[in-house]
């Protein structure tokens, strides 16, 4: 847990460790001086972020912790220390926490190659290798999905933000003094008396956890007195309407929101507009004024087990969406004619949710995203059951197609495509959800080597699958779910020999164990779900 001008010390750094980590030296011998019962020691667990800063005999991992900031580059100190103002045990989502830097202004930009958010997420990346962050979660393409700070990294952190006026980490009880100066403010408990304190003009970043708040007021407060706001997270607030002064940047998550500010289109530096799973049908005229917006979240979820057909909806976007070329991500868009004809001026576009798809528009919707090469995202659902997901048009499919999700019946010849042969050499993940597949998917996608996650639910209505030797290869996590005909699985030797997670469910009509289950040797994780 120490920390090296390189990364962590290790046991076998000799003369500073004395063939022990400090951090345990030093705890242990501050335990050893106490009363041995579970309350004295949780009380040391709770005064630990005092005890670094005023117990002399923990100074040496005060210096090291100390010494390990210091010699970070400077392109990672503020990323690091940003992440302290969140509260303890957070857990920070890559996507989120990416979003948060570039638009605080963190990131450099590296040529013209890299985006921004390959440039951040090689931050994070960097963060985690020197053990400043810990990986909480990866997916099965090996990204990290997750990550947090260690209390005794965070505490460290939080005292350099002070001293610094980076930010402060506010909870009642426990918290730092607003003053004038405070650029970043996060709120993850207090109670009303924080108010009147809420006069801050240098105030860059607001976040604020705690639902208990009174939204209506925090939110006149910081638009009127906070002029140069530009990420304002409100993620803990029962909000149904936003006020047209509100700044730059505004990212609303799980909220009531009803409506959006006409005066939005003058957010002209606005980068990401979050308003998932709010009641939101339309979005206004003018967002189609925001060059600059690089990510776009509107979807609302319906059905979070993801099983019913229509499990999420989303937004209706007036004529002008080809204005937007700046967008990397669009989650979820309602499919309309205009709006599947401008799809195709989104150039950067990386990843792309699109519901309430036609079958007598999939030809039209190809022909957009031939030219959406850097996109490595993709999820259609369309409109109902009965709707065929017709994808031959689809010539020259996006090369670096990474994660594809199909939710609907499927055409018999949708393997045979371009988007398969093609558009499948980077394909890692692959969700067919719906299709009613009359014959084996299986022997058609088999090619898909680089496979590390498959998922197949209400996809196939026949009665037999069967994976073969070599099949796979790098296949991480399997799920088969409510495949109402399956009575028989069958995994020869030699077939998915990197397979971690296997989930069985609700497949009523199973005879038994899965013949075969004994050669998955690299298996970590079994479920079996007989039921919904």
């Amino acid at each position: 847990m120490p920390y090296g001008a390189e990364g962590p010390l290790r046991a076998d750094s000799g003369q500073v460790c004395k063939g022990l980590p400090l951090a345990i030296v030093s705890v242990g011998s501050l335990l050893f001086v106490r009363e041995k019962n579970p309350t004295e020691w949780k009380r040391i667990h709770d005064q630990l972020g005092w005890e670094l800063a005023h117990n002399p005999g923990l100074d040496d991992v005060r210096n090291t912790l100390y010494l390990s900031f210091i010699y970070l580059p400077t392109y990672l100190k503020s990323c690091f220390l940003y992440c302290s103002l969140f509260p303890e045990d957070y857990i920070l989502h890559r996507k989120l926490l990416i979003r948060l830097w570039i638009a605080e202004g963190f990131i450099e930009e590296r040529g013209h190659s890299s985006t921004l958010e390959e440039v951040a997420e090689g931050y994070l990346n960097e963060l985690v290798h020197r053990n400043m962050l810990q990986p909480a979660e990866c997916n099965s393409f090996g990204r990290i999905r997750s990550c947090k700070m260690h209390d005794i990294v965070r505490e460290l952190a939080i005292d350099l933000s002070q001293k610094e006026s980076f930010g402060l980490a506010y909870e009642y009880g426990n918290h730092g003094i607003l003053d004038t100066n405070t650029r970043r403010l996060v709120v993850s408990k207090c109670s009303n008396d924080i108010l009147p304190h809420l006069q801050l003009p240098r105030l860059r970043s607001c976040i604020i956890f705690h639902k208990a708040m009174p939204s209506s007021r925090i939110l006149d407060s910081v638009a009127v007195n906070s002029k140069y706001i530009v990420v304002l997270e409100l993620c803990g607030l029962t909000i149904e309407e936003v006020p047209s002064a509100v700044g730059d940047l505004f990212n609303l998550r799980d909220s009531k929101v009803k409506i959006l500010p006409k005066s939005i289109e003058k957010l002209s530096n606005l980068l990401t507009l979050d308003i998932f799973n709010s009641v939101i049908q339309e979005l206004p005229h003018g967002i189609v004024k925001l060059k600059n917006l690089r990510h776009l979240l509107v979807e609302r979820i319906v059905d979070r087990s993801h099983r019913s057909f229509i499990c999420r909806h989303g937004m209706r976007i007036q004529k002008g969406l080809s204005k937007l070329t700046s967008l990397q991500t669009l989650n979820t868009i309602e499919a309309r004619e205009d709006s599947i004809k401008e799809l195709g001026e989104l150039k950067q576009l990386r990843s792309l949710r699109i519901s309430n798809q036609k079958e007598t528009h999939c030809a039209l919707f190809c022909r957009s995203i031939l030219k959406m090469q850097l996109l490595n995202q993709l999820h259609i659902t369309m409109s109902d059951k009965d709707q065929i997901l017709q994808l031959n048009e689809l010539k020259t499919p996006p090369l670096n197609l990474q994660k594809l999700i199909l939710r609907g019946r499927l055409a018999e010849v949708t393997f045979q495509s371009p988007l398969f042969q093609k558009g499948g050499k980077k394909l890692c993940g692959l969700y067919l959800v719906w299709s009613c597949l009359p014959e084996d998917p299986l022997p058609s996608i088999s090619g898909l080597d680089n496979l590390t996650e498959l998922h197949l639910t209400e996809a196939f209505v026949g009665k037999i699958l069967t994976f073969n030797k070599g099949w796979f290869p790098n296949l991480k996590s399997l799920k088969l779910r409510d495949l109402p005909s399956l009575s028989k699985l069958k995994i020869k030797k030699g077939a998915m020999e990197s397979l971690h997670i296997l989930q069985l469910v609700n497949l009523r009509k199973l005879k038994g164990v899965p013949a075969g289950l004994e050669f998955l040797t690299s298996l970590q994780s079994l479920k079996f779900s007989p039921y919904h």
